[in-house]
């Protein structure tokens, strides 16, 4: 047989078994595919139903006028969007959102991590003091807002202890000037069980060797926390600023059960504007419009602290 013929031959053969190669890999791909989705598919399932179709919903019902039980009537398009820059209360319940926001998510924060550094000490009877911390974990936001409701009771509760003292009574959730923070007080109480429990977790992962050689150099304990702690803990700090920005936005429960937006629109926050529009005076487009709204500025916000503010996280 000619060399060259050999040669010829011994080419196909090599492309045939690359071509049954690679179509073993789109085999195998294709079956890893089909496992994958079939894995998937309870999750997948759920987020259709509960988030993308919902979403999509939210879409339709943004661009249309509404008849009062909610059907469909006439397309308009961006109609409700408009109109949402155009009334004062959709600028007074972002307002207040925002200041909401600033109120707790630093706070909760902050206050957890000092809580997180008492919890971290080595002293007798510290496991009772991280349980009492933790203790609202257990709780939901019902419970809480119904109990700080009666804590912020005008004849009861604190202002009773003040009457004793000789101060008079705080209009906690009467007043437009207390009641936005009196309500974010109860939010931070909710929120700082996780948030300790999170940081002080971080917290002792932290290696020893670290602060005995900065002890070695002379580093105080002051220095040791902010040059060593600190650095090691932004990552759970970022991971506590999304999260708790984005449940301060979702902020219902302790507005509903303690004030129901008043005094006079001061707790009228964004999600339970459009609560109130929905199921009280029956706009639905215009409550659509200010969920998509919401959930852009999420979307934005939270794009921008991964874009710009997880430059400043220290990964381990």
């Amino acid at each position: 047989m000619p060399q060259s013929q050999m040669q010829n031959i011994l080419s196909t053969n090599n492309q045939q078994k690359i071509s049954l190669r690679a179509k073993g890999k789109r085999k195998r791909a294709i079956k890893n595919f089909i496992e994958a989705m079939l894995y998937l598919s309870p999750a997948l399932i759920l987020f259709m139903a509960f988030v993308f179709i919902p979403l999509f919903r939210s879409f339709q019902i943004s661009a249309h006028i509404t008849d009062p039980i909610g059907r469909l009537a006439k397309f308009v398009g961006l109609l409700n969007y408009q109109r949402l820059f155009e009334t004062p209360n959709f600028a007074n319940s972002l307002k207040k959102t925002f200041l909401f926001i600033l109120y707790t998510v630093p706070t909760s924060i902050l206050v957890s991590l000092g809580l997180a550094v008492l919890g971290d000490l080595r002293l007798k009877g510290i496991s009772f003091f991280r349980m009492v911390f933790s203790v609202t974990i257990a709780i939901s936001g019902a419970t809480a807002s119904l109990m700080f409701k009666y804590i912020y009771h005008p004849t009861v509760g604190v202002n009773y202890l003040l009457s004793l003292v000789g101060i008079s009574n705080i209009p906690w959730l009467v007043s437009q000037q207390t009641a936005l923070m009196s309500v974010a007080l109860t939010t931070v109480w909710l929120q700082i069980g996780m948030n300790t429990v999170l940081i002080l977790a971080a917290m002792q992962t932290i290696p020893e060797e670290l602060y005995e050689s900065a002890m070695i150099d002379g580093a105080s304990g002051w220095r040791r926390f902010i040059h060593i702690t600190l650095p090691l803990l932004s990552s759970t700090f970022f991971f506590l600023l999304v999260v708790d920005m984005l449940a301060a936005f979702q902020t219902f429960t302790p507005i509903h059960i303690m004030t129901s937006g008043g005094p006079l629109e001061s707790t009228n926050l964004l999600v339970y504007s459009i609560y109130r529009e929905f199921y009280f005076n029956g706009k639905f487009g215009f409550a659509a419009a200010q969920s998509i709204m919401l959930f852009f500025i999420m979307l934005v916000l939270t794009s921008f602290q991964f874009v710009f503010v997880e430059r400043k996280v220290y990964y381990e």
